[in-house]
């Protein structure tokens, strides 16, 4: 028990350094994200009408996404094979350089959109390496014991790069397109350096083997695996159906009638949310009954999602995003925690992979799925439609996937082999 609830970042530095390199990352690579849509906007208003360029913005997503798709799996396989650590310092490198090089097309007179995409995607690729590789480091860095803690601290940092990076790019954006850039390649190069500071053996126990082999035996694990794959599917169709996030433009303009600035403080309540369940959960994290509280707190995104649709107050508005953000931040937390406990260690980069394409999935869809039901249903309607898809998810994946119900995150635990 005491192991358990040990705090990693002060008996681990190199957890702690990877913490830290995680945590840069987040807040540069959403400085950055920020910055994008801000800069693609401007341009492309130049010559364009308000919806061909909101577009085109929307288009930033695609482009980084397809290049995603693509190697994500070949990813996975690639951080069960060579030094973890390594691959990290190498996507850090090349975020460096795409963040090096959106500064200086913006120190044209006329900068090209077609450069800038052309670097989006390569900043894609980059992405598609970094996901398997750093969420299947953390758990080389800490004892098993200790882990569910430990992944309390990674999504406690998250959280706040979610916070501070949209702040963060705002705000430069409105000083300087270039400096924004040059912010975030500052903070992906200290993000390098720290993860470079990571000492002992970060290479996984490879198994050998072609790599297509490998990479179909990760998802066959994933879909043989009832916990795994219960816990994926459920975040995958939770967000696909419940997400408000494409909404919240037209909430704060045509709902609630709060503006631009309205619309920062909707955009901050899911992170400010999520941050405090995040810190609660880094300190007492969730034990037993993992699973059932997974379930719950879907349940509970999709009522605080229905809140959010009904709501014409701005104070309500903003808890319930609070609310919901809270609910996905258990959600988040239990199934990383659950993925990287019961999958062994030479497989965890492959099932990650498929974790992180699931995930990214859901998020480019769900924006879809929102602007197709918002025009059907109308925001509100296509917010309540979400809600109450998040809720029925509930009792069908309960029913569907009791090996993931009943999960308990201490006794999961001593169901994965030790790492030699």
């Amino acid at each position: 028990m005491r192991a358990f609830t040990e705090n990693p970042l002060r008996r681990y530095p190199n957890f702690a350094l990877l913490l830290l390199g995680r945590f840069l990352s987040s807040v540069a690579m959403l400085t950055q994200s920020v910055t994008l849509g801000w800069q693609v906007y401007s341009i492309a208003r130049l010559e364009h009408s308000v919806a061909y360029s909101s577009f085109l913005v929307g288009m930033i997503g695609l482009v980084q996404f397809v290049p995603m798709f693509a190697f994500v799996l070949l990813a996975g396989e690639t951080a069960d094979r060579y030094d973890r650590r390594k691959i990290l310092i190498a996507c850090c490198l090349l975020q460096v350089f795409c963040s090096a090089s959106l500064a200086f097309i913006a120190t044209s007179a006329e900068p090209s959109l077609a450069a800038i995409f052309a670097v989006a995607a390569l900043f894609g690729v980059a992405r598609a390496f970094t996901m398997p590789a750093g969420a299947s480091l953390g758990p080389m860095l800490v004892p098993r014991e200790i882990l569910p803690r430990a992944i309390g601290w990674n999504t406690l940092g998250m959280q706040m790069g979610m916070v501070l990076g949209p702040w963060l790019g705002g705000v430069l954006s409105a000083i300087s397109v270039p400096l924004s850039y040059t912010t975030a390649a500052t903070l992906y190069a200290c993000a390098t350096i720290a993860i470079t500071c990571i000492g002992g053996n970060t290479k996984p126990d490879h198994q050998g083997g072609k790599r297509i082999k490998l990479i179909l035996e990760g998802i066959s694990y994933v879909w043989s695996n009832k916990i795994v794959f219960g816990a994926i599917s459920l975040d995958l169709f939770a967000v696909l159906l419940g997400g408000v996030t494409a909404l919240l433009p037209v909430f704060a303009r045509d709902v609630l009638h709060i503006g631009a600035d309205g619309f920062g403080m909707l955009r901050s309540a899911p992170a400010i949310g999520g941050g405090l369940m995040a810190l609660t959960l880094s300190t007492r994290p969730v034990q037993r009954n993992a699973g059932f509280w997974m379930l719950v707190a879907v349940a509970v995104y999709g009522v605080a999602t229905i809140v959010f649709a009904l709501s014409s107050w701005l104070w309500l508005s903003m808890v319930a995003l609070a609310v919901l953000g809270a609910a996905d931040a258990v959600s988040v937390f239990v199934r990383q925690t659950l993925i990287q406990i019961v999958t062994p260690d030479p497989m965890r980069g492959r099932v990650t992979a498929v974790s992180s394409l699931f995930i990214s999935a859901s998020n480019e869809l769900g924006e879809f799925e929102s602007g197709v039901a918002a025009r059907f249903l109308g925001p509100v309607g296509a917010a309540i439609f979400g809600g109450v898809g998040s809720i029925a998810l509930t009792g069908l994946w309960g029913r569907w996937f009791p090996a993931l119900r009943n999960a308990h995150l201490d006794t999961a635990r001593t169901e994965m082999p030790a790492r030699k």
